[in-house]
């Protein structure tokens, strides 16, 4: 049993060096159930019939003559309306009356087989660049962060590096990095080429959790610097049942520390710990001095556009469905973004929810003037499209959404080499 469990650690390690497993594709099931609008973009006018229609199947072949229940409402809320229909001839369509306002409407269909329930969804999306967000903007929002930076720069780096030899490639050498933030430290790995010459680098920022990083020597090979950090102030190459301990311990539910307070939030010193990154980069003999992009997805999709709102030495960003985006959305009959702080009532304090808008990534968006690329799915069942589009709407600044609409909270592979191919591109 414990050479088991020891071997089980191991392969989380493994998984969580490449990808946070939430972020993964589906994998395949026995029964497909399909539901698909009536527009091929998903996108409607508000006040717009859509036509979902519902298909199943099993082995790749269609089922017919199954009974399906179906359900449909405004995205991470109650249903609005639930029924059963019979597929015929290996289909059915359910037309549904479209939303009012500008959002996202999500239709779920389910078919049971064998025992097993199996399920399938679509989400239309009404007026969506009309989305505005619920958050307001504090007046001192500007003057908060920028106390907080002038403190961070008391803070004297002082960057310890240790060699990973065992990660080192023929063209790329590894680091274990330690710096100091606003309070404790930063933790990542560096990837650094090793000919010498002068690189523009990528800021690598986390998705939600605690794990162990590996080293991004593929992205690196192609003549950056890569640093991927972690934001709890944790080295990030222990053993992996560390992170398992502190994810069930004392870390769990992080997202919800001392929100009561600015200055002691949990993501007080990680949006500033971003920006101690970026200082770290630009003390970095072989860095060009320039050239410098921040990416992430979901958590760090959030801490991309925090970065590249808080640092101007972003030259551009690339975020895949950002987190913290609208918090405040539930207060208002509407999805609100990932960690959904106010979909639970006991969240709801006046309190917290002012605290909340100096840490929303809608009040960064607003001040982003670089380049980015996004990329998500109106399927996303953990970062809502329209807390998302709630920010993106407010850049004002070049930017290019790559939409792949049926995809959840996962991405195909294609979206990562467009995403570095673009990094590329405006890096060098």
């Amino acid at each position: 049993m414990k050479h088991f469990r020891i071997l089980f650690l191991v392969l989380i390690a493994g998984i969580f060096s490449v990808f946070d497993p939430a972020y993964a594709q589906p994998a395949q099931t026995q029964v497909t159930v399909l539901v698909s609008p009536d527009h091929n973009d998903w996108k409607y006018n508000t006040g717009e019939q859509v036509v979902f229609r519902i298909e199943a199947f099993e082995f790749g072949n269609p089922l017919d003559q199954i009974s399906v229940r179906y359900r449909y409402g405004l995205e991470m809320l109650d249903p609005m309306k639930e029924g059963t229909v019979e597929l015929k001839n290996g289909e059915a369509t359910i037309k549904v009356q479209g939303l009012k306002e500008p959002g996202f409407l999500r239709f779920y269909a389910e078919v049971e087989k064998d025992g097993k329930t199996y399920t399938g969804y679509a989400t239309a999306g009404f007026a969506v660049d009309q989305i505005k967000p619920t958050t307001t903007l504090p007046d001192d929002f500007r003057e908060f962060w920028e106390n907080g930076k002038k403190e961070l720069a008391k803070i004297p780096l002082q960057p310890v590096l240790t060699l990973m030899p065992e990660r080192c490639t023929d063209v790329v050498d590894v680091y274990h990095v330690g710096i100091q933030n606003i309070r404790g430290k930063v933790y990542g790995i560096l990837c650094v080429p090793k000919a010498k010459g002068k690189y523009p680098a990528i800021l690598k920022v986390p998705g939600a959790g605690i794990r162990p990083y590996g080293a991004d020597v593929n992205l690196a090979s192609k003549g950056l610097i890569v640093f991927e950090i972690g934001i709890h102030g944790v080295p990030v190459n222990l053993p992996a049942e560390v992170y398992v301990d502190l994810a069930n311990g004392p870390l769990r539910g992080y997202q919800q520390f001392n929100m009561d307070n600015r200055e002691e939030d949990y993501y007080y010193r990680v949006y500033l710990g971003c920006v101690r990154s970026v200082d770290f980069i630009f003390d970095l003999p072989g860095f060009d001095g320039q050239n410098i992009a921040v990416a992430g997805g979901s958590q760090g999709g959030a801490l991309s556009i925090v970065t590249a709102g808080l640092d101007s030495r972003i030259k551009c960003l690339a975020a895949f469905y950002p987190a913290l985006c609208d918090l405040t959305g539930y207060l208002h009959g509407r999805a609100g973004g990932w960690p959904h702080l106010f979909k639970i009532p006991f969240t709801n304090k006046p309190e917290k929810v002012e605290m909340s808008k100096y840490f929303d990534v809608v009040n960064f968006a607003r001040f982003v003037k670089v380049p980015g690329f996004y990329s998500w799915g109106f399927n996303d069942n953990v970062c809502p499209p329209t807390s998302m589009y709630s920010a993106f709407n407010l850049i004002d600044a070049p930017k290019e959404l790559k939409l792949y609409l049926n995809t959840g909270h996962w991405t195909y592979p294609v979206q990562y080499e467009l995403r570095d191919a673009w990094l590329l591109e405006k890096l060098k």
